[in-house]
C-alpha cells in the first residue's frame, strides 16, 4: 500500500522506526503475567530474561536503575507480574518489554526477598549456634540501640527498674523504620564497640508490618552483628515476628519487656536466693569448726599417750639401723670378693695377648707388601723409560727436526708424495720441526729428483 506515509520504498532503518513509533505510543504502561526464563545479569547490572507462558514468550529487559529499587531476586521458573513498556531493539528490529517493576506471584516481594536473604545467611553460616556468644549474668552496663521516643524504650526500662535499678542504661538513639534506619543502626552497632565500655548490647523496636520492620531485614546489619565484639539482644517487633536481626544476633527476646527480664532476674528472687546461701554456708562453717573441735580433742587425748609409744619405736628404729648397716657390710665384702675372682677369671681369658701377637705379623706382611710393591714400580718405570725412548728415536718429529717437511693437501689432508698429485691452484700444508705453513701452487714440475730413477 502506497500513502504520503509511508513511501513505497523503505529502508531497514526505516521501517523499524516507523514500528518502534506505532508499538511505543500504543503500549504503554503495560502489566504482563508470566513465567521467568533465560535469565541472566551482567556485571553492568541489567538484568535480562524471557517472559513465556504456555504458548508464547516475549524478551523482557530491566536496567540497573530498576533493579536497584526490588528487595529480590527473579529466578528462573519464578511466576510474576511485570509491568513496562513495549520498545523495539534497532539495532536487531526486535521488540521487548522494558520492564520497571517485578512482583512475583503468590508471594509478596518482601516475604520472597526475606526468605532469599535467610537462606543465604544460613549457608553462610551467620545463624550458626556455635559462633554466638554468651550473655553476662547480671550485666553492669547495657547499650539500647533504639528510637529514643518509642514504646519499646519505655517497656524496656520499666521492667529493667523493677527487677534492678542498679543496672546502668545508655539509649544510644537511631530511626528504627526508613531507608535510613539500617545505617543508622549498623553505625551505632560500631559506636558501642569502639567507644562504650558496655556489657551488652540490645537491638529493640516495637512492632509493625513487615515493610516497618524491613531495617531489621538487611544483610549489612546481619554482619554489622557478627562483627561485634560485644554479645547483642535483639527484640523487634512481637513474638510472631522474626527479622534477620533476631537470628544473626546472640540472643533473641520475643519482645522488648521479655529482652529485659532475659538480662537480669528480679531483685527479690535474688535477695532471696543470696539469704539462703549465706544461711547454708554460715551452718556449714559451723559444722565444720564443731567436726573439727572434736576431732582436735581426740588428737589431745591420743598425743599424751605416744611419747612413750615413740620412744619404744626409736629404740626398735636403732635396733634396725644396726642390723641394716651390718648386712649391708656384710654383703659389701661378699661382693668385693666374688668381683676379684671374676677379675682373675676375665685376665686369664683376656684376648689382648693374641691380638697384639696378630698386629705384629701383621705389620710385617705389610712392610713386605710395600718392599714388593716398590720393586716392582721402579721396574716398570725403568721398562716405560726405555720404550719412551724408542718411540722418541722413531718419531717422524725427529726427521722433521733435522730440516726435512711433510706435505698435505689442505682440501683432503692426504699426505703428498708426488708432484702429480697437486695441480696448480691447490692450497697445500707443510708441517716442519717447528711450525707449519699453508702455500698455493703456482707451477708443478713432474721430474726425478737427483739419485732417483724415473
Amino acid at each position: 500500500m502506497e500513502t504520503d506515509l509511508f513511501p513505497k520504498v523503505l529502508t531497514v532503518t526505516q521501517l523499524n522506526f516507523l514500528v518502534k513509533e506505532i508499538l511505543e505510543s500504543s503500549f504503554a504502561n503495560l502489566w504482563v503475567e508470566g513465567e521467568i526464563s533465560n535469565f541472566s545479569s551482567p556485571l553492568s547490572g541489567h538484568w535480562y530474561f524471557v517472559l513465556k507462558d504456555e504458548q508464547s514468550s516475549i524478551r523482557c529487559v530491566m536496567f540497573r536503575q530498576q533493579t536497584r529499587a526490588l528487595r529480590f531476586l527473579p529466578q528462573n521458573g519464578m511466576k510474576v507480574l511485570v509491568k513496562g513498556n513495549l520498545n523495539v531493539y534497532m539495532p536487531r528490529g526486535e521488540y521487548q518489554v522494558h520492564v520497571e517493576y517485578i512482583e512475583p506471584l503468590g508471594i509478596g516481594a518482601l516475604a520472597l526477598a526475606f526468605e532469599q536473604l535467610k537462606n543465604k545467611l544460613r549457608e553462610l553460616g551467620l545463624f550458626d549456634p556455635g559462633i554466638k556468644k554468651p550473655i553476662p549474668f547480671l550485666p553492669k552496663k547495657v547499650a539500647v540501640i533504639t528510637s529514643p521516643t518509642g514504646a519499646a524504650i519505655r517497656d524496656f526500662l520499666k521492667v529493667i527498674r523493677r527487677r534492678f535499678a542498679d543496672l546502668h542504661i545508655i539509649v544510644v538513639p537511631v530511626r528504627v523504620q526508613g531507608e535510613e534506619a539500617t545505617k543508622d543502626i549498623v553505625d551505632a552497632l560500631r559506636l558501642v564497640n569502639q567507644r562504650l565500655d558496655v556489657d551488652v548490647i540490645v537491638i529493640t523496636r516495637g512492632g509493625g508490618s513487615l515493610e516497618d520492620l524491613w531495617p531489621f531485614n538487611q544483610e549489612a546489619l546481619a554482619y554489622a552483628i557478627r562483627e561485634s565484639k560485644i554479645p547483642v539482644v535483639s527484640a523487634v517487633g512481637h513474638e510472631i515476628d522474626w527479622t534477620i536481626c533476631d537470628m544473626a544476633s546472640d540472643l533473641r527476646a520475643p519482645t522488648p519487656s521479655a529482652a529485659a527480664e532475659l538480662l537480669v532476674r528480679e531483685k527479690v528472687v535474688l535477695e532471696a536466693k543470696i539469704g539462703d546461701l549465706r544461711a547454708r554456708l554460715i551452718q556449714c562453717f559451723n559444722s565444720r569448726i564443731s567436726s573439727t573441735e572434736q576431732r582436735l580433742r581426740e588428737l589431745g587425748l591420743r598425743l599424751l599417750n605416744t611419747r612413750r609409744e615413740f620412744q619404744l619405736r626409736s629404740q626398735f628404729l636403732d635396733e634396725l639401723t644396726f642390723r641394716l648397716q651390718n648386712s649391708i657390710l656384710h654383703i659389701i665384702s661378699l661382693k668385693g670378693h666374688m668381683l676379684l675372682k671374676v677379675k682373675a677369671t676375665l685376665s686369664s681369658l683376656s684376648p689382648k695377648r693374641s691380638l697384639d701377637a696378630k698386629r705384629e705379623k701383621m705389620m710385617a706382611l705389610k712392610a713386605q707388601v710395600i718392599g714388593i710393591q716398590t720393586h716392582r714400580i721402579k721396574y716398570l718405570k725403568t721398562q716405560l723409560q726405555g720404550r719412551s725412548q724408542q718411540l722418541e728415536s722413531m718419531s717422524p718429529l725427529n726427521v722433521l727436526k733435522r730440516g726435512y717437511s711433510i706435505t698435505f693437501r689442505e682440501k683432503d689432508g692426504k699426505i703428498i708424495r708426488d708432484s702429480k698429485e697437486i695441480a696448480v691452484g691447490d692450497q697445500i700444508k707443510s708441517l716442519y720441526g717447528r711450525g707449519m705453513s699453508i702455500s698455493t701452487v703456482t707451477v708443478t714440475k713432474h721430474q726425478k729428483l737427483l739419485g732417483q730413477k724415473f
